[in-house]
């Protein structure tokens, strides 16, 4: 079984609605009191623990704990599904493809930042990406119960069905223009390549245009968690700013 310790996770997973539980219980704190208040309107069940049971179950416990079911441990739906629901009529919208992120802290700070940004669909390589549940959620300080994320055989064919609804596809490298020149409102994808490894070749010729973070450091990159957060950020900030041109 999988189990998620953050108190942080717990709380956001049970407000999803997903099913979950049991909520496991060993040390009755200000926090865990509150965490075990929610399950109870929530109808998820409650059990007691000994501290001994859970330090065998989950090491790094603070007292609490809820079992999950690792496949439904986020918000998944299909590419296709999403791009149905978006009918015609919308404009903004902002997709996120990682390509190889295997290092879970760094999905879950992604996803943190996708809740916060407004990235409506994170897409991954199906079976290729991180998938420890309980760090991604912890990392992602729950984010990942509630910011859509699709999975596909070939990242290279859904990026043509991106293109297809309309998204321009850009790449994050190093080498790119500057984010700050691009329009980025609109049907907008940003592709986020793997630590060390970056965009692969397949993927990197479906992009428009491969974008860089403008800066100032004597070290070669940002880490990709990082980058993330300031590119959607720089795309909030254009849907918000007047109106341009799609260069």
């Amino acid at each position: 079984m999988i189990y998620l310790s953050g108190f942080h996770a717990i709380e956001e997973r049970m407000k999803s609605g997903r099913p979950c539980g049991p909520l496991l219980v060993a040390k009755p704190g200000p926090r865990a009191r509150e965490l075990t208040a929610l399950a109870s309107e929530r109808s998820i069940r409650i059990d007691r623990v000994g501290t001994a049971e859970l330090d065998r179950l989950v090491p790094d416990h603070r007292g609490i704990a809820l079992e999950v079911d690792e496949v439904s441990s986020s918000a998944e739906v299909s590419l296709e599904g999403f791009l149905k629901g978006l009918g015609e009529g919308r404009r903004d919208v902002l997709v996120a493809v990682l390509d190889e992120i295997t290092d879970p802290h760094n999905y879950g700070a992604i996803l943190r930042s996708c809740d916060q940004f407004g990235v409506e669909l994170v897409l991954t390589r199906h079976r290729r990406t991180a998938k420890h549940a309980d760090v991604i959620s912890r990392t992602s300080a729950g984010a990942s119960a509630w910011v859509p994320q699709a999975e596909t055989a070939n990242l290279c064919r859904a990026v043509e069905e991106l293109k297809e609804a309309g998204f321009w596809i850009y790449g994050a490298d190093m080498e790119g223009e500057s984010s700050y020149s691009r329009d980025l409102r609109g049907r907008t994808a940003i592709v986020l390549g793997g630590e060390g490894s970056g965009i692969s070749r397949l993927l990197r010729e479906q992009c428009d245009a491969m974008i860089a973070i403008p800066s100032l450091g004597r070290i070669d990159s940002l880490n990709v968690s990082v980058a993330a957060g300031v590119l959607f950020y720089e795309v909030m900030r254009q849907r918000k700013g007047p109106a341009g041109g799609r260069a």
